[in-house]
């Protein structure tokens, strides 16, 4: 796959994250995006499993706009294409290896989980000082998050192969970007090996 290649050569730095005080961040994966979605579940799924065996918090993003009114500039922006609370495509996905009730979920309107949610200082409070970021869009929630979480102090990994977008160009540009100046880069399999050496 071309996007391997392209984003090595800023990948320069190698870090494993620290299970005890690391929390996952599972974005926006949600079935209105499941076509892009669908492809990477599986390795969504083994990640949070990982974490979860590895005992990190596994945090979940959902976004959605209580009424049509409810958009900062994102109506603007996709033309009116809205997920509005309450819909199908709003949920979670069902395949998603989640447990309500004990996973927490931040709600959101907008491409970040921080703003006006209080994830931040739930962070803070549980002692995290790194998140691994996965889920849906590579381009737009999951980088503004990735790029949040680091202006913020956070050490930030970003997951290569349980992200994804409507396309590799977009998906690559934002490996790039986070190679050179916001996360270090992971996959499911790396981060395997990470938590069980």
């Amino acid at each position: 796959m071309a996007s391997c290649s392209s984003y090595r050569k800023y990948e320069i730095r190698k870090r494993d994250p620290d299970p005890k005080r690391c929390a996952l961040l599972v974005i926006d994966m949600q079935n209105y995006f499941a076509s892009m979605a669908n492809p990477i579940l599986s390795n969504v799924n083994a990640t949070i499993d990982l974490c979860r065996h590895a005992s990190m918090p596994v945090i979940f993003t959902r976004h959605s706009h209580r009424n049509r009114d409810d958009h900062s500039m994102l109506a603007e922006w996709w033309s009116g294409d809205l997920i509005l609370d309450g819909t199908p495509d709003a949920q979670l996905m069902a395949a998603l290896h989640r447990k309500p009730g004990e996973d927490m979920v931040v709600e959101k309107n907008t491409y970040s989980a921080f703003r006006k949610s209080g994830l931040e200082e739930k962070l803070v409070e549980m002692g995290i000082k790194e998140v691994i970021v996965t889920g849906v869009m590579t381009n737009l929630c999951c980088e503004t998050n990735a790029r949040e979480a680091f202006v913020r102090g956070f050490r930030v990994f970003f997951s290569t192969d349980a992200t994804a977008t409507s396309d590799e160009e977009l998906h690559d540009a934002t490996l790039k970007n986070m190679a050179y100046g916001f996360a270090y880069l992971l996959d499911s399999h790396t981060l395997k090996q990470a938590l069980t050496h």
